[in-house]
Formats: structure tokens, C-alpha cells, sequence
């Protein structure tokens, strides 16, 4: 799971232990959602980015540079 190709959400989310569907529970979204997000087959809102900071306990700014930790 320490690979470095992993999309910064998905390896802020593995490194928590939170899953996809609990994530998308706290945010209010689908788990598919989530997924489309991992992947880059789409991005969340601004207040939706602010959002999964919030529930990572990272900073915004590490969930785009992939520096979460």
C-alpha cells in the first residue's frame, strides 16, 4: 500500500484504515463517487476536497501533492 502510483485520497484513506463506503458515508457521496475520485475519472468540489481533509486529518494541500502521511 506504500506504492507511490496510488492517488494521494486513496493512500491518505488506506494508510487511516477507512474504507471507501465509510468515507463516503462521513462526506455524504456514494462509494462510487469515492472510487470515480481515486481513480481521476473526476475531482470532488472545493467544499467537498475541504471536507475529506477534514475526515483524513490531513491537509488539503497533501491529498493534491500525494505528500499525506
Amino acid at each position: 500500500m506504500d506504492s507511490p502510483t496510488l492517488h494521494p485520497l486513496r493512500r491518505a484513506r488506506e494508510e487511516r484504515g477507512i474504507s471507501r463506503f465509510a468515507l463516503a458515508i462521513e462526506l455524504g457521496v456514494t462509494e462510487r463517487t469515492i472510487t470515480r475520485w481515486e481513480s481521476g475519472q473526476g475531482s470532488p468540489s472545493l467544499d467537498q476536497a475541504f471536507a475529506i481533509a477534514d475526515s483524513l486529518g490531513v491537509a488539503i494541500d497533501d491529498l493534491r501533492s500525494g505528500e499525506a502521511a
